[in-house]
């Protein structure tokens, strides 16, 4: 990692996605998103990230399901890139704060038209008796909404994680890895090595 890249953790950032975006066979945006239930149980799953910017990363999802919920009520998450072919990770740690419904908007309105009927006809995260009850709420949907626009569900959002804590990591050769965290505080970020 050179040092001139390590100024601003989201240009950092900027730099790898890119690189994994052309680089990365499947999916360069997805991430392991954790999250903590009520209950203080963790709990991890693979999401897509959907926009950063110098603020956080940003996921959208059923508010009603289980991760949403859990967004919610604790907003606190960590995220975890791993581009395998790069040899690299990223990992952020932080708070959680809701998109604006202008956002969440905009957003849907760019999603295939089949996805944002799915946003309608999926309870997700709830017990599902078979495939058949989905394809038949897919098709009330579809007819219900027609060929006009499909406005966003008011079930469905996005959430923001504002980093505290984001580090790069870099595979080198006998395990001895790069290791850069950017620690954020009211005086800006500040940087650190971590040994392998």
């Amino acid at each position: 990692m050179a040092e001139a890249d390590v100024a601003d953790p989201f240009r950092q950032f900027a730099l790898w996605f890119e690189e994994a975006e052309v680089k990365e066979p499947n999916d360069p945006s997805a991430m392991a998103l954790a999250t903590v239930g009520a209950d203080g149980m963790p709990a991890v799953r693979m999401v897509l990230l959907k926009g950063v910017d110098e603020r956080g990363f940003v996921l959208y999802t059923n508010l009603e399901s289980r991760k949403g919920e859990q967004l919610a009520g604790q907003p606190l998450a960590a995220l975890c890139f791993h581009w395998k072919s790069l040899r690299r990770s990223v990992r952020v740690e932080g708070t959680v704060e809701a998109v604006t419904g202008a956002e969440a908007d905009a957003y849907f309105a760019t999603r295939a038209r089949s996805s944002q009927i799915g946003a309608w006809a999926s309870s997700q995260s709830r017990p599902l008796a078979g495939r058949f009850e989905l394809e038949k709420r897919i098709a009330r949907f579809t007819a219900q909404f027609g060929v006009g626009a499909v406005p966003r569900p008011p079930h469905w959002s996005g959430f923001r994680v504002l980093p505290r804590r984001i580090e790069f990591w870099e595979d080198r050769p006998f395990r001895l890895h790069d290791r850069l965290v950017f620690h954020r505080s009211d005086a800006g970020w500040r940087t650190e090595k971590l040994y392998p």
